[in-house]
């Protein structure tokens, strides 16, 4: 008899996550679908769900969903999938330290810190796979997106060491590479913005105008955007796959970015994103 394989996804409430989490299950899963608030964590158990409470700022939370999955699986974990994170838009100008301060602790620190507390149990069982949820815009960036642009940047930075570190140890780093899909980043950034962004003493005030109508309007998906099952799609071939991808690029204009990328000198990409 097959023993059933075991994942630890994070940021389940909604999007990525949630399909994630609901997708892997009915393949045979065993699924801890980790979230940050203990409400949403209460609804996925309703859901037949096991969901530990992991709060990627806070080390604590860490830990403790940590010692929880591996006690529930005896010690042993075959696949960890990093998603959770969030946006702070503004001009990098903007940025103050403390708003970078804050999503490097989401977006990068946290997930380094699970990763590390993961890989232990991996190399015991001689075997894993370590799924990054990055960006179109982990490889090229976008204005007004500097935090979220720097996050990813590092998630791929350290998504490659670790890959080429695990050589032969029977653990595979695996990157994916999402560009519009629908989620509540757009709502979720919303209070960032307002806590860290002084846009009226800008230098640009007056340019902010397209991005809070962007930010705050209900305008319907964008015309590349793809549901969260897109990525759902990719993270079953990455965790299933006896011999996974090194990246997997989701949505149209991750392949167009990335094909530009390659053939494009820098100062004509810039030119093209400065147009997009």
């Amino acid at each position: 008899m097959t023993q059933q394989k075991s994942i630890l996804i994070t940021g389940c409430s909604s999007g990525i996550g949630y399909d994630a989490a609901h997708g892997l299950k009915a393949r045979g899963w065993r699924v801890f679908a980790a979230c940050r608030k203990a409400e949403d964590c209460a609804r996925l158990i309703e859901e037949g769900l096991e969901s530990p409470r992991l709060d990627y700022q806070d080390e604590a939370t860490i830990t403790s969903a940590v010692a929880e999955v591996l006690e529930a699986t005896g010690g042993g974990l075959d696949a960890l999938f990093n998603n959770g994170a969030f946006a702070c838009p503004g001009l990098a100008e903007d940025l103050p330290r403390d708003a970078l301060r804050s999503i490097f602790e989401a977006n990068v620190f946290g997930w380094h810190d699970l990763t590390r507390q993961i890989i232990p149990a991996m190399r015991r069982q001689g075997h894993g796979r370590i799924v990054q949820c990055s960006s179109v815009l982990g490889f090229v960036t976008m204005p007004w997106r500097g935090a979220y642009n720097a996050s990813k940047f590092a998630i791929e930075g350290l998504s490659d060491t670790l890959r080429i570190e695990m050589r032969g140890t029977g653990i595979d780093v695996v990157l994916i590479e999402p560009g519009p899909v629908t989620s509540k980043i757009r709502v979720n950034a919303i209070p960032h913005f307002e806590r860290w962004i002084d846009w009226e003493n800008s230098a640009r005030a007056d340019d902010y105008g397209a991005l809070k109508h962007r930010l705050y309007s209900e305008r319907g998906p964008d015309k590349f955007e793809l549901p969260p099952s897109s990525v759902t799609k990719k993270l079953i071939h990455a965790v299933e796959a006896k011999r996974p991808k090194a990246r997997y690029y989701v949505t149209t204009p991750t392949y167009v970015m990335g094909t530009l990328r390659r053939i494009l000198p820098t100062r004509a990409l810039d030119w093209v994103i400065s147009r997009s």
